[in-house]
């Protein structure tokens, strides 16, 4: 693998980072009700199948974290089809992050495509 591929993947990494927690806040913050990951993960899949920005292995780490954070809560039921399914939804404390990550982004994302179109 050459180094710039190597580069790439590293910065693809990093960039995935930051927007997982964005995204994920946002994906719940818009379903009426609670979702389990790979509910989570098969509609992020289906929204941007070109774009994997987020790899199942990876979606559940930030979940994880965002409950740890106070931002999701998350309950388990049993499922009819399997093992017991984890539910998450947002808290209030995840719908007010939400607001504060969305406007950094929008700035970012301004500041970004402004140095680049140069």
């Amino acid at each position: 693998m050459s180094d710039l591929t190597t580069q790439s993947k590293k910065f693809q990494k990093e960039l995935n980072a930051g927007t997982s927690s964005l995204v994920l806040l946002s994906v719940l913050s818009r379903s009426r009700e609670p979702m389990y990951g790979y509910q989570i993960a098969k509609m992020l899949e289906d929204n941007g199948p070109d774009l994997p920005l987020m790899k199942q292995g990876t979606l559940y780490p930030v979940l994880r974290s965002l409950e740890e954070n106070g931002l999701l809560e998350s309950s388990v039921e049993p499922s009819v089809s399997g093992p017991p399914r984890r539910y998450y939804k947002i808290t209030e404390d995840g719908r007010s992050a939400l607001k504060e990550w969305l406007e950094i982004w929008k700035q970012t994302k301004k500041f970004v495509d402004a140095i680049l179109k140069g």
